[in-house]
């Protein structure tokens, strides 16, 4: 006879809700601002390296400086939609478009 023990597991989200609050929280509104800006901090340090670009390079590019390419791409910086769209369309040459659920 098999012994068969029941495991109960816990989803991303229900481990997100126990450690900063439901959706809406201001905790879980921070976690969630601070994720979604070091993502787009990596997504920028990704297009930039398949670039063969440096920071500097970048910041050249763009009319901003290293150290703003830096913060926004270890995610310590908010990046306005404006030079969202200078970063990728003329320092890295790229398209941007938006999906919305």
């Amino acid at each position: 006879m098999e012994n068969k023990q029941h495991i109960d597991f816990k989803t991303f989200e229900d481990h997100l809700d126990e450690r900063y609050g439901k959706i809406g929280n201001p905790n879980r509104s921070s976690f969630e601002a601070k994720a979604k800006a070091f993502a787009i901090g990596e997504m920028i340090k990704e297009e930039r390296r398949l670039s063969k670009m440096t920071q500097e390079e970048l910041a050249q590019k763009t009319g901003t400086k290293k150290s703003f390419i830096s913060r926004i791409e270890n995610g310590k910086s908010d990046i306005q939609i404006s030079t969202f769209f200078k970063i990728f369309e003329e320092g890295l040459g790229k398209k941007v478009s938006f999906h919305i659920e």
